[in-house]
Parts: C-alpha cells; sequence; structure tokens
C-alpha cells in the first residue's frame, strides 16, 4: 500500500488550516519596515520603534513598493472611513473592552495604518480593533500611519493581516480569497504566494463557497468548522448537504460521527445509497494506527493498492505525527 493523500492534498491530510508558518513573507512584501522618517527627531523615534515592534523590520522602504508620509500622526476618529475590504466580519466584544482598557490606561501602542480618502478624510487598511477599541476608550484621535496603496494592495494587507492573527473563520477566509481572485484576477497560486499558503489549500477555501447558503451560515457562525466543511463536499445534492449539516449541528457531531453519516448517503457509484462496506482486516489495521499514532486513520484500498489518510485535528496533533514517522518518540 502507498501512502498518499485525497485529491489535491499532502500526504497527511488536514482537517484544520495548514500551518501558517510562512504567513508572514505576504505582508512583508506589502508593508515591509516601516515610515520613512526624519532622523533625529523624536516623532522618527518613535514611529521607528512601533513599527519595528509591530513588523519586526528596521525602517526602510524600497521605492518599489507603497510610500509612506513621514512619520507617525495622531488623526481625528471621526475622518477615519471604514475599509471596503475588511475581511472580519464578527468581532469579540470581550477583546474589544479588555483592548479599551488597555488603550484607556497606556494609549494605542501600534499605529494603525490608513489611506488618503476624499475631501481630507483617511480610508483604514490595518488596525480596525484598535479604532473600535479607541472609540470605546472615549479617545478622539489615533496614532496612524499613512500610506500611498493601491485598491489590491489595501485588500491583500487587510487579508494578510487578519490571517496572520488567524482571526478570520473559515467563511470570512474563502469570501476574501474569492475577492482578491474576482476583483483583482490573482491566481490560486498567487493567492496562496501571498498569504503563505499552498495553491490547494486556497483552493479548498474558494470551494466552500459552493456550499448552500445555510450551510455557509452555519460555518460563518461557528456551528459548523472547516474540517466538517470539507467532509460536507464530497456530497454533490445540495438538499443532501444541507440536510446533513442541519443534523450535524443539530446533534452536535464530530468529524468522525459525520463522515461515517456522509459515508452512508452514498453507495459506490457514489449516489445516495447503502453504507461503504469496509473489510473487517482493514478495519482492524485502521484501528491499531489510531492506537499508535493518536490520530483518525483511514484506509481505501482497491486490490492491494490505495492510499493511507491521517487527519489531525490541532498542530500539536501533526507535530506529534511527524515525530512518531521520524522515530523520534
Amino acid at each position: 500500500m502507498t501512502t498518499a493523500a485525497e485529491k489535491s492534498a499532502p500526504v497527511i491530510e488536514t482537517s484544520s488550516p495548514e500551518k501558517r508558518r510562512a504567513l508572514g513573507r505576504g505582508l512583508d512584501s506589502l508593508l515591509p519596515a516601516g515610515p520613512r522618517v526624519v532622523a533625529g527627531t523624536a516623532v522618527g523615534a518613535a514611529s521607528n520603534a512601533a513599527t519595528t515592534a509591530a513588523f519586526g523590520h528596521s525602517a526602510t522602504l524600497p521605492a518599489m513598493h507603497a510610500q509612506a508620509a513621514d512619520g507617525v500622526t495622531e488623526i481625528a476618529l471621526d475622518l477615519i472611513d471604514a475599509n471596503p475590504y475588511q475581511t472580519r466580519e464578527l468581532f469579540d466584544e470581550m477583546a474589544l473592552v479588555e483592548l479599551s482598557l488597555s488603550i484607556q490606561a497606556s494609549g494605542v501602542v501600534q499605529p494603525i495604518v490608513v489611506r488618503q480618502g476624499a475631501n481630507g478624510r483617511y480610508v483604514l487598511i490595518l488596525g480596525e480593533r484598535r479604532c473600535r477599541a479607541s472609540k470605546m476608550a472615549g479617545k478622539t484621535t489615533i496614532p496612524a500611519i499613512v500610506r500611498s496603496v493601491s485598491d489590491q494592495q489595501a485588500a491583500e494587507m487587510t487579508v494578510i493581516e487578519n490571517l496572520q492573527r488567524q482571526d478570520l473563520n473559515c467563511m470570512e477566509q474563502s469570501a476574501a480569497f474569492a475577492r482578491l481572485s474576482l476583483e483583482f484576477k490573482l491566481t490560486q497560486e498567487q493567492i496562496g504566494k501571498r498569504v503563505g499558503m499552498s495553491r490547494e489549500s486556497v483552493a479548498n477555501y474558494m470551494r466552500l463557497l459552493k456550499l448552500p447558503r445555510p450551510v455557509q451560515d452555519h460555518l460563518g457562525a461557528g456551528r459548523l468548522g472547516f474540517s466538517e466543511a470539507r467532509v460536507l463536499l464530497q456530497l454533490d445534492d445540495s438538499h443532501l448537504i444541507a440536510r446533513i449539516a442541519e443534523t450535524a449541528v443539530s446533534k452536535r457531531l464530530s468529524v468522525a460521527q459525520l463522515e461515517t453519516l456522509v459515508e452512508r448517503s452514498k453507495s459506490p457509484s457514489g449516489k445516495q445509497g447503502a453504507a461503504r462496506w469496509l473489510d473487517p482486516n482493514v478495519r482492524a489495521v485502521e484501528d491499531r494506527l489510531h492506537q499508535m499514532l493518536g490520530v483518525r486513520v483511514r484506509i481505501r484500498d482497491r486490490k492491494g493498492k490505495g492510499k493511507i489518510i491521517l487527519e489531525y485535528a490541532t498542530l500539536d496533533d501533526f507535530d506529534r505525527v511527524l515525530d512518531r514517522l521520524e522515530g523520534k518518540k
């Protein structure tokens, strides 16, 4: 038996979003360094310190990238318009309250990023939580860096910032990728390079938009997750998908239970019917591997050829499986 993964997936198939260790590359290319400042000034020193703390780089700005106004400036909050490319729809109210208390005590440590709008106004690029919390804290101004960027750069910067902070749910993420694709004609591969994901992962997120609207609503509200969505996408009938999703939500099914339900809805031809029959010997091997690796294991065998699929729910599971396979544990 050869070890492989399902269509468009790595050897160890993921039931959660892939590791995001490379995400910083995308934001660095769009928001490198920090503002150009007047050397030797207090504002310049503060700006460099804030930007270096935020992005981990010294304050240099290549000419090929978006240019910034000199220094950090205080801008009236009522002059800042909402970010039209904001990908995040849900904000944790308790976290906002905590941030507002911090701002009351210590001020805004990291400047927001804006671009100039019409009639002396500004359009937010990065820092919506800081703006909201500052208003809650009773502030009338906020420290900001003004940048001259294109619509596409502003959209990419917004998506990447949220991805780096892992604040997006899977539907917000898929909608953000779809917007980059439709509005700015970026390919899945180009999007992947910008956000530090594989093309396959970007494609998997964008496939969520094919799910029925009620299912998308469950995903957006957090009642279902990315792993459950991947399972539901194995079905073609939208009515069946919606019905099974309602069952999963009402009965709070685990991913494994949902997989069993989906399998039972399909016959070998892929239509609704009996559950897939599994050789007891194969089932026994699946159970043994599960005990050894601590993750769900599925074996697909056909006449001595097939694939072994390992599913992990957390990055700790992922690291543990790798260590086991490498003989470290």
